[in-house]
């Protein structure tokens, strides 16, 4: 058992601190991936931040799509903010443990966030549905309420999905060892060091991902074939051209976000192993939150217009 464990925990008892594995030995390795990972939570942070704001002060992208742009951005911030600050602190100090209580408020932020982001992108994909194929409708029906309601459910599953699992989870017995292979609380590991059989609680934490990594997922296919049936019938290749490219951003994201996703939590727990675990980790909770805001600002130009009078304005008055 890892000594930091140890020292507040003896197996005997119910185990109430965690303490994340260490990454490498190698401080100079350690050293690396702070760096790396830092930069480039910096970066998610900055460009998430820049395209809510500029969304919220330029009143030509209050519309549906940038609406539910800067939820996305919101919930980015978020993301990153309830996994890698702790991650840096164990990358570079000794002081790895974590509460069992602060553990599970990891897990229910983390968990709120990535469910949420699910709905939201695929609340986002019937926007693009309903703005290509009924576009002399698309003003009416996509109307502000519904815009809202349809964030505020988004953010309400996440919720109660998060809730759920972290209570579910966190209702076992932890006897120990305490240390937690991997960067943060997320839910294979923890599971990993729960008391008995735990196959039942597999299971229930399997299906929920099928259900709410699933059915987001085909709500979006389903948009996106009838978008494709309509652009294959529109006469001129501009107008095919055009509404193709403005569903390549949320495509390219999709990809990113579903694909990391569903390779971490629907594959079968024989192919998990610890090494492969941390570097989807990496990649879902930081690279693919980084790439959203540069994804988004460099293939629109209204969000890269908008950002450039947002940081202009921003010097102007720092001037």
């Amino acid at each position: 058992m890892n000594l930091s464990c140890s020292q507040w925990q003896d197996n005997s008892e119910p185990v109430k601190h965690f303490a994340f594995a260490k990454f490498s030995a190698a401080a100079e390795q350690c050293l690396l991936l702070f760096t790396l990972i830092l930069l480039m939570f910096l970066a998610s942070l900055m460009g998430n931040a820049l395209i809510a704001l500029a969304i919220c002060t330029n009143p030509t992208l209050h519309m549906p799509m940038y609406f539910f742009l800067a939820n996305l951005s919101l919930l980015e911030i978020g993301y990153t903010c309830s996994v890698i600050p702790k991650m840096l602190q164990s990358l570079v100090s000794e002081a790895r443990g974590i509460s069992r209580e602060g553990c599970a408020t990891q897990m229910f932020f983390f968990t709120l966030f990535a469910i949420s982001e699910c709905c939201l992108l695929a609340a986002m994909a019937f926007d693009r549905y309903m703005a290509i194929c009924s576009p002399l409708h698309y003003a009416t029906r996509m109307s502000r309420g519904l815009c809202a309601q349809l964030a505020v459910v988004s953010w309400a599953v996440g919720c109660v999905v998060g809730l759920g699992q972290t209570n579910y989870i966190f209702s076992l017995n932890f006897c120990g060892p305490c240390e937690i292979d991997h960067f943060f609380c997320d839910l294979p590991p923890i599971l990993a060091l729960a008391c008995g059989d735990t196959s039942h609680n597999e299971a229930a934490v399997f299906v929920v991902a099928v259900l709410c990594i699933s059915s987001p997922f085909l709500l979006i296919i389903a948009s996106y074939g009838r978008i494709l049936a309509a652009v294959l019938i529109m006469p001129s290749p501009e107008g095919r051209w055009k509404a193709l490219s403005t569903c390549s951003s949320h495509l390219l994201v999709v990809t990113l976000f579903y694909g990391s996703g569903s390779v971490t939590y629907l594959r079968p727990k024989a192919s998990h192993s610890p090494g492969t675990d941390k570097l989807l980790a990496l990649f879902y909770t930081v690279v693919t939150s980084m790439l959203n805001p540069i994804i988004y600002s460099l293939r629109n130009k209204e969000v890269k217009a908008a950002l450039w009078r947002t940081l202009w304005k921003k010097a102007l008055t720092r001037g």
